[in-house]
C-alpha cells in the first residue's frame, strides 16, 4: 500500500518491518528491542506490536512480555502453499536452468534430517522419473542435494541433526560412516558445491549448490541425471547452476533492507566571544 506519490504508508510499512524482523535467528522481540532496532519511539513500537497481536499475527508472553509470531502467519503461509506457493515462485528459474543444462533441475528445502523437493523441471534429455519429484525426500547423509545444504551449517548444528542415528545404505556407494560423511560435508563451504554419483540412486549423479538468503543456507539447487550426462560436464554446468542459485536467493530474500536510524548528532556548542583584556 502506497501514498499517491508512491512512497509506502508509514504505519503499514512499520508493521511489515516489525513482522519481517522475526526470523530463525530472532524469534522473539520486546518493545524496547524493536524500538532500538528501527529507531522508533517506544510508544510507536508498543502500539504496533499490540495491534499485530490483536489480529493474531503475534502472540505475547504474559510473563516476559515479549512477542512471537502468531497463528495468523501460519494461516497465510498455508494459503500461500495451497496456491502453488514457493513452487510457483521458483518454477521459472528451474525451467530456465533445465533448458540451459539439458538435465533435470530441482530445488529442495530442509525437512528434519532430509531435504524435500519443492519443485523440479525436466531438461531436454527427458524426465528423470515417471512421477513428479515434488515432495520427494532425500536423506541428509546421501547425495549432493542434501550434502550441499547440511555442509553449510555450523558443525555443531549439523552433528545434532545427522549423527548419532542409523544411516541407511541405498547403494554400495552410500557413505554411512559418520566421520566420512562429516569429511565430505566440511568441504562444502570452501568448494561451494557438492557432487555425488550413485549414493542415493545408483543410476544418477547430482551436482548441487546451496541457496543462500542473507548468507544463511535455506535449501539447495541441484542438477541431476544419468552419470554420462554430468560426469564430464561439472565445470561447464557449475556456471549456470551457480547463477540460478544466486537468482533464487535474491528471489526468496524478504524486502526488509532496513538500517538503524543513526543517533542524532550532538548539538553544536554555542560560540561565545572571547573576554577582552
Amino acid at each position: 500500500m502506497t501514498t499517491d506519490r508512491g512512497a509506502p504508508l508509514q504505519t503499514a510499512d512499520r508493521a511489515l518491518l516489525a513482522l519481517l524482523a522475526f526470523s530463525h535467528d530472532r524469534e522473539e522481540w520486546g518493545v524496547t528491542d524493536l524500538a532500538a532496532e528501527f529507531g522508533w519511539d517506544k510508544s510507536v513500537a508498543q502500539r504496533l506490536l499490540a495491534s499485530l497481536a490483536h489480529r493474531g499475527f503475534l502472540v505475547s508472553d504474559p510473563v516476559t512480555r515479549r512477542y512471537r509470531l502468531g497463528p495468523a502467519v501460519w494461516h497465510m503461509a498455508t494459503a500461500w502453499e495451497r496456491h502453488s506457493g514457493m513452487a510457483g515462485l521458483v518454477r521459472p528459474t528451474l525451467r530456465q536452468l533445465a533448458a540451459a543444462s539439458g538435465v533435470t533441475a530441482l530445488f529442495a528445502v530442509p525437512d528434519g534430517t532430509h531435504l524435500r523437493c519443492v519443485d523440479s523441471a525436466d531438461g531436454t534429455s527427458g524426465p528423470l522419473r515417471a512421477y513428479r519429484l515434488a515432495g520427494e525426500l532425500y536423506p541428509g547423509h546421501a547425495g549432493a542435494t542434501s550434502r550441499v545444504y547440511f555442509g553449510m551449517l555450523a558443525p555443531g548444528t549439523r552433528a545434532g541433526l545427522l549423527y548419532g542415528r542409523p544411516m541407511a545404505s541405498f547403494s554400495e556407494l552410500t557413505v554411512t560412516d559418520p566421520a566420512e560423511v562429516e569429511a565430505l560435508m566440511s568441504r562444502v563451504p570452501s568448494e561451494g558445491f557438492a557432487y555425488s554419483q550413485g549414493e542415493y540412486d545408483p543410476a544418477t549423479a547430482g551436482l548441487a549448490v546451496p541457496v543462500l538468503v542473507r548468507s544463511q543456507p535455506i535449501g539447495s539447487l541441484t542438477l541431476v541425471g544419468p552419470h554420462d550426462q554430468l560426469d564430464d560436464r561439472k565445470n561447464e554446468l557449475l556456471v549456470p547452476l551457480r547463477s540460478a542459485g544466486e537468482s533464487l536467493g535474491e528471489l526468496l530474500t524478504p524486502r526488509q533492507m532496513h538500517t538503524r536510524r543513526p543517533d542524532p548528532a550532538p548539538a553544536p556548542i554555542p560560540r561565545t566571544s572571547s573576554p577582552k583584556d
